[in-house]
This record gives structure tokens, sequence and C-alpha cells, in this order.
């Protein structure tokens, strides 16, 4: 069983990091649409039927009261058996950017990461839209995992035809820390 009794991870007054609520998918679904995002409420929702069944810790920040970012760490087992935990659906609203809510969201992810695997797996656009994200990630510690990019899900052979779409995305690791 993958997930946790834990509804808190961090309370420090202004930012508020707990597990996803029944009514936080159509939340964020509503955010991201004002921002012109174009993604189903059911994007969102399964998070919760990820969290139920146990695949998935889906994560939401608040900052001082209001919704204000999400992310979600999947535990997924290897053809050998092994465990990787991936983290998936990363996003903190503009309007709260730059007051420390992606870091904290990202912190509390990696720990919970560390808890099932010493390395941890995103993915994440190439196109300007993800600038910030690509820069974070990289400040963080991670690094291209060399398997090139991929697009809607599959890996992209040389010379192949794509379009520069929020489907094309370069695998990216970090090892973590487990002292």
């Amino acid at each position: 069983m993958y997930g946790s009794n834990k509804m808190v991870y961090a309370d420090d007054g202004c930012i508020l990091v707990r597990n996803m609520k029944e009514t936080d998918p159509l939340v964020i679904h509503n955010e991201e649409i004002a921002q012109g995002h174009h993604r189903t409420i059911e994007s969102f929702s399964s998070r919760m039927k990820d969290q139920q069944e146990g695949k998935a810790i889906p994560l939401v920040a608040e900052y001082k009261g209001n919704i204000a970012g999400y992310v979600n760490v999947y535990k997924k087992s290897n053809p050998d058996g092994s465990l990787r935990c991936e983290i998936e659906d990363f996003g903190v609203f503009i309007r709260y950017r730059n007051q420390g809510i992606g870091s904290k969201l990202m912190d509390i992810a990696e720990q919970i990461a560390s808890e099932h695997s010493d390395v941890v797996h995103l993915c994440v656009g190439v196109h300007s839209g993800y600038g910030s994200a690509q820069r974070m990630y990289i400040k963080r510690g991670y690094l291209p995992d060399g398997s090139g990019v991929w697009y809607q899900g599959s890996q992209l052979g040389q010379y192949a035809d794509c379009k520069n779409d929020d489907d094309l995305v370069l695998l990216l690791s970090k090892y973590l820390c487990t002292e």
C-alpha cells in the first residue's frame, strides 16, 4: 500500500502542504482553466482515485488559506521488481509564484520519494512555457536521464517528427540522500 495517513506535511502559518481532499480537483481545474490551460477535470480527480488505491500521494499547497499549487508522488515497479518514484503534474498558480510554495512542495515530494527509493524521476516539457520549471529542477539537482526526448509517452527516435507541445518532454532524475 502506497500512501500516508498523514494529512498535513508542513504548516508554517503561511504555506500549508497537505494531502489532496475530494473538493480540491475542481478548484485546481478551475484555476488551471483561468490560466489558459485546457486540461479536463478528470486529469485532477484521477489523482484522488490513485490515492485511494494506494498508488500515489497527491499533495496540495495552500497559501494563506487558498489553494496555490499541487504535486503528485507515484511509486511504480520497474521490470526487475525494484521500485522507482516519480513526481508528476507539479504546478503553482501564477499569482502565487515566487512565495516559496514550489520549493516547499518539491521538498516534501522528494522526502516522500526518499522513503521508497534513492532516485526520483520526473518529466518536464521542453517548450518555453516550462522555462521556470526547467531552471528550478536543474537548481534542485535533477539531470537528464540520457534517454533523449519523449513524445506522447514514447521515446522519440532520432530525426522523428513531433510537435512542440505539452507532450514533448525530457526525463530528469535526481539521486536522493538517504542518510
